[in-house]
């Protein structure tokens, strides 16, 4: 395998109960932060954070990707994903340009339709409606089009002329050169991953597909990646597209290791698993647990992984600090150098 960009991404739970480290909305934050300070430190490419709404986990990403870029001088900050639907889009660009900019121009922005969520029709309690004629997806990439014209310096208001001497039409500010090409669209579907190529985004696809074909996860993903590369080449986009997948990788290398994940890996989460989501077929890939180079032959053979330039490592972070930090260093020392990623 080619080497690989590995980032880290925390859905950032809390709560409050026997064996958790992360009991707070705080806690959450201030953990997320140390721990990509701690990812730097040992070498890791990328920390990404998951966005979910009215639910105990990470929400408003900017606050914390700004404070991230400002502890860290390297690695990559990201989501994996916003869902575009909650987005005031013209709001989203100057948080977005802000925390780029903080960062040195690190931020690697993955945004999407989103999943399925605690609330019902939540984006709707945000202010955000479909209209009559539209579905959430068309809502989503609406305001997906308002937030990368914005962040490239479309004008979207109009002068007052009292104040500027000017007619002319105003972009956002602050505008952070580059932060265009590093949008990243989250795509469950082939279709998807066409349409992102099309509009020359990056791409990211997760441990989950909605839809199957019967294939295991990833082929199907692989497939998916295909499509977006050609739709790319065809679209004409003259810069190298990025692609990231991700995976739940839980290397066994001591007692602490054995005694949280010891059982894991001959259990359903060790194959592929289908069920049914918002209405259609769903594919879940599994998770890779075990000796450091039982997971290295495994992941030799995952398609999508090969194909992939990025791959974000899910963390269980409700461990904490110190131990994901250990399970990050495992993998990079006993896993990666074995697939060639490093």
């Amino acid at each position: 395998m080619a080497p690989k960009r590995i980032g880290f991404l925390s859905f950032g739970h809390w709560q409050a109960i026997p064996g958790s480290q992360v009991r707070s909305a705080a806690d959450a934050l201030l953990q997320t932060i140390e721990l990509a300070v701690a990812a730097e430190e040992l070498g890791v490419d990328g920390a990404y954070v998951r966005v979910h709404h009215f639910a105990p986990q990470l929400a408003s990403p900017f606050p914390l990707l700004a404070a991230i870029g400002a502890r860290t001088s390297r690695i990559e900050i990201g989501t994996a994903v916003i869902d575009m639907r909650y987005e005031n889009p013209l709001y989203m660009a100057e948080d977005a340009a802000s925390a780029d900019l903080i960062s040195g121009g690190r931020l690697q922005l993955g945004i999407s339709r989103g999943s399925p969520e605690t609330a019902l029709r939540g984006s709707e309690s945000f202010g955000y409606v479909p209209a009559d004629d539209e579905t959430d997806a068309d809502l989503a990439r609406s305001h997906t089009a308002v937030f990368r014209a914005a962040i490239a310096g479309a004008g979207v208001a109009h002068a007052n002329p009292q104040m500027t001497g000017s007619t002319g039409a105003l972009s956002i500010q602050p505008l952070s050169p580059g932060l265009p090409d590093r949008i990243w669209w989250g795509s469950g579907t082939r279709q998807t991953a066409k349409w992102t190529g099309e509009q020359g985004m990056n791409l990211m696809s997760s441990t989950l597909l909605t839809e199957d074909t019967g294939v295991p996860f990833d082929e199907l993903q692989a497939e998916q990646i295909a499509i977006f590369r050609e739709a790319w080449a065809a679209a004409g986009w003259q810069r190298e597209p990025r692609v990231s997948v991700s995976r739940s990788i839980l290397p066994i290398v001591n007692d602490t290791d054995r005694a949280y994940f010891g059982g894991r890996g001959t259990g359903e989460e060790s194959t592929d698993q289908v069920g049914y989501l918002d209405g259609g077929l769903a594919r879940f890939g599994k998770s890779y647990t075990g000796e450091p180079d039982a997971i290295a032959n495994e992941l030799k053979s995952d398609a999508a992984v090969q194909a992939a330039d990025t791959v974000l490592l899910t963390v269980p972070n409700q461990l904490g600090v110190d131990y994901n930090a250990h399970m990050l260093e495992t993998i990079l020392t006993h896993v990666a150098p074995e697939l060639g990623w490093r």
